[in-house]
């Protein structure tokens, strides 16, 4: 599926969908024909350059944001109240603004 929505021209893309269907659509016709029915919400995105449009079919950055929160907030069983749980959340974001 990666192929469709990374592919650079929206023909390209539905060319890619009809390449998916044609393999996998016996096996998941749910998701064939869902992307079928909404192809043109999903491709709204060929508005935008490409820079633009990863971030919107992507969302490594906000995983990874969490994933910094979740690893620095599992290693503390509880906090004092709740701004000092902010406040830790707020630093964490700081520093990782700053190693950039």
């Amino acid at each position: 599926m990666k192929k469709i929505y990374t592919a650079p021209t929206q023909e390209q893309s539905q060319q890619e969908l009809d390449n998916f269907a044609n393999k996998w659509g016996k096996k998941y016709p749910h998701t064939v024909k869902s992307w079928q029915n909404k192809w043109e919400r999903l491709t709204n995105f060929y508005k935008y350059p490409p820079e633009i449009r990863r971030l919107i079919y992507t969302n490594n950055l906000i995983e990874n944001s969490h994933n910094q929160l979740r690893k620095v907030t599992k290693t503390k069983r509880s906090f004092s109240n709740d701004m000092s749980l902010l406040k830790l959340l707020y630093l964490v974001q700081k520093k990782s603004v700053q190693e950039k």
